[in-house]
């Protein structure tokens, strides 16, 4: 006796297939625009970053609304993003020359 595919064995593969290519592009198009971002807050360009973070979360919620990311990840993308625009870190801060520097153990 062969194996027997059923036609519905068929379609799903069919429809999981369109759907990985689909969420591929969405979560492509959302680490694009998250480097376009962080490129911007490096290159001291923050009206640029501005201007694109409002994109970049609406893009994010939809991805997140869809079910292509979970909820808590675009959360703390969003969260993330926001805070670096708003205050972008500095080059050297001194909490990490701090952390370095441990006195040796005697």
């Amino acid at each position: 006796m062969g194996v027997q595919i059923h036609q519905s064995v068929i379609k799903r593969q069919r429809q999981s297939l369109k759907r990985h290519i689909r969420n591929k592009s969405v979560i492509g198009s959302i680490k694009t625009m998250v480097k376009k971002i962080q490129t911007a807050i490096a290159s001291k360009n923050l009206s640029e970053a501005q201007r694109l973070l409002p994109l970049t979360i609406s893009t994010i919620d939809k991805a997140a609304v869809k079910g292509i990311i979970h909820r808590n990840t675009a959360a703390r993308k969003v969260s993330r993003l926001t805070r670096n625009v708003q205050k972008p870190k500095p080059a050297s801060s001194s909490k990490a020359a701090a952390g370095k520097a441990k006195p040796a153990a005697s």
